[in-house]
């Protein structure tokens, strides 16, 4: 997992060396201070002047070093840190775009958005905390510790003692936490997934007038989360009155034993070898049972403050494990060793297809498919929900791969097209039809992204869209808002068909994208297509047979499976499925009339 987020820092590795390099000199310089200071206050008994101001000076310059090279560990650290988090987001946001649909399966779009920005949010402040105090920390107390033995060996064993009872209890703290906090994540996904529910929904919550349930559902889901942060919350706020102890039994341990060092030596045990008297405690200054006093109470902050490290990296190793699922998730979908970048024609062909979404389904939604399309023909595909009419066109364009059976466009498998140039020249219209935010000519460029103003308005004219887009005051440059919330249904669906026809494209997949189209409308946009594109392959999933009915051939679709293919007047003579539709949206009360 650290191999594949440590891809993400590249480019960042200066800062982040840098980084280190100036805190180490930071708590150099930080330890060095008390040290001096001992000195000085000792200084004060001898009334040396100049001895005080050299002393002084040094003491000045070391705390001016301390804070430039602090600013410069900071400077470098949030850069660093940002820098991380930033590539991070990117490489997320490229791998998520080569993802096919059954990769996007797997994850909920909810739990995406919080990967990259939650989680991601976390992984930068533990990056930060890592760089700034998981190595700062442990430096400050080995050196407190060092600087301590070498001013009073007799009074740093207190440290000794002291510190992994406080150790102890830190990490008691942050074993409970940790194990609510790894929950805490897939309620993040809940409440993140409830948000974008009620605002994709907004306007359904508004018309059945269900705000109140929408704010019990969401208010829920926003309980759940906080339950579990105050549980946490209340186990890592021992961490103060653990310190707060730790500090207190330090400073009554360095006061009873420092003041009698201060004033006396302690028992007297004789001679050493050298004729100099030997004592079981060495007596020690004022200034020197300061500086002890400084170094003991930065030992047991960097202690504190490493404790608060390992609970930013708990977080932080959660949403790693987020993120590198998102990093480590291979498309399963890519082009073979030696694509094929050119498609002769639109003729699209089914050899003996089934297809389910999961290895672990238990039935095939698509079963035995046989399905020969000529190129420029016009082909109709009617079925009822959950017939997998979708699920078929979709293997067209590959956006699935078949489970068994292969698909074949203008002669050959599309498993050995480029996919770039597969989908230009297979344009689909999906179901769902989606417009961003920027004006009309912008959306419609997507089609094609160097469009001239000619080929847009002739697209248009194809689709049906010229008519209304002329009365509006900007014409091709009036804004679309997102999602395309400022046009009517038609409106949408007919600029999405002339999007797809700016490709030029060999085969036009239209999935039922002409239902909120009037049936005059819909009758000229297929007029049209018959006349300005005969040599496109038009595949049309349609709910009305009035759509369709003059096609070139009809699939009609039962269970996954075809269950008639002809025209629309063969079908009429023969297909039970098809002739019940008719008839019901025909409003003809018997069907042998």
């Amino acid at each position: 997992m650290l191999k594949v987020l440590m891809k993400s820092i590249k480019g960042y590795v200066k800062p982040s060396i840098l980084s280190i390099v100036f805190i180490v000199f930071e708590v150099v310089l930080e330890c060095a201070l008390p040290f001096i200071t001992a000195m000085l206050v000792d200084q004060m008994n001898d009334r040396d002047i100049t001895k005080l101001i050299i002393i002084s000076v040094i003491l000045v310059v070391l705390a001016m070093l301390s804070l430039l090279c602090g600013s410069l560990a900071g400077m470098f650290c949030s850069k660093a840190s940002a820098g991380f988090a930033k590539n991070l987001r990117r490489d997320m946001y490229e791998n998520i775009t080569k993802f096919s649909f059954s990769n996007i399966d797997r994850f909920q779009a909810s739990s995406l958005v919080t990967r990259m920005t939650t989680d991601v949010t976390n992984v930068q402040m533990a990056y930060m905390m890592i760089i700034r105090t998981a190595i700062r920390s442990p430096l400050m107390i080995a050196f407190s510790i060092v600087m301590s033995f070498i001013i009073s060996p007799d009074l740093a064993w207190i440290f000794v003692v002291v510190m992994p009872l406080l150790a102890f209890a830190i990490g008691l703290i942050m074993y409970f936490a940790m194990k609510i906090f790894r929950r805490i994540f897939k309620k993040y996904d809940a409440l993140n997934d409830s948000i974008k529910e009620n605002i994709d929904g907004i306007r359904v919550v508004k018309t059945f007038v269900r705000e109140d349930y929408e704010i019990e559902k969401f208010d829920k889901a926003a309980s759940g989360l906080k339950k579990d942060f105050t549980k946490a919350e209340r186990i890592v706020a021992f961490n103060a009155p653990a310190m707060q102890f730790a500090v207190n039994a330090l400073m009554i341990l360095m006061l009873a034993l420092g003041s009698i060092l201060i004033v006396t030596n302690s028992e007297y045990l004789g001679l050493n070898s050298d004729g100099n008297k030997v004592y079981l405690f060495n007596k020690i200054s004022v200034g020197q049972f300061q500086s002890l006093t400084t170094y003991g109470f930065q030992s047991l902050m960097a202690l504190m403050m490493f404790s608060m490290v390992i609970l930013m990296i708990v977080l932080a190793y959660e949403s790693s494990r987020r993120i590198v699922e998102v990093l480590r998730e291979v498309p399963n979908l890519t082009n073979p060793e030696n694509p094929v970048y050119e498609i002769a024609d639109g003729s699209v062909e089914f050899k003996n297809v089934s297809f389910k979404y999961s290895h672990d389904a238990e039935r095939n939604s698509l079963e035995n498919i046989n399905l020969s399309i000529k190129s420029g023909e016009t082909v109709g595909i009617i079925g009822g929900t959950g017939s997998s009419k979708t699920t078929l066109v979709n293997l067209i364009s590959r956006l699935y791969d078949t489970t068994d059976g292969d698909v074949y466009v203008g002669g050959k498998n599309v498993r050995e097209y480029d996919l770039e140039t597969l989908r230009n020249n297979v344009a689909v219209v999906l179901q769902k039809n989606l417009l961003f935010a920027g004006t009309i000519a912008d959306n419609l460029r997507w089609g094609k992204e160097n469009a001239t103003l000619d080929e847009i308005k002739h697209a248009c004219h194809l689709a049906c869209a010229d008519e209304f887009i002329e009365q509006f005051p900007d014409g091709y440059d009036t804004h679309i808002d997102q999602g395309g919330s400022n046009v009517s249904g038609g409106q949408k669906q007919r600029l999405c068909i002339a999007r797809a026809l700016l490709k030029s494209p060999k085969v036009l997949i239209l999935d039922d994208s002409t239902s909120a189209v009037d049936t005059k409308t819909d009758s000229i946009i297929r007029k049209g297509f018959k006349e300005f594109i005969p040599e496109t392959t038009k595949i049309i999933i349609a709910q009305r047979i009035s759509s369709i009915e003059d096609a070139d051939k009809i699939i009609v679709m039962d269970n996954g499976m075809i269950n008639g293919i002809g025209t629309h007047s063969e079908l009429l003579h023969n297909n039970e499925i098809y002739k019940e539709v008719y008839y019901s949206q025909n409003k003809v009360g018997d069907t042998n009339a």
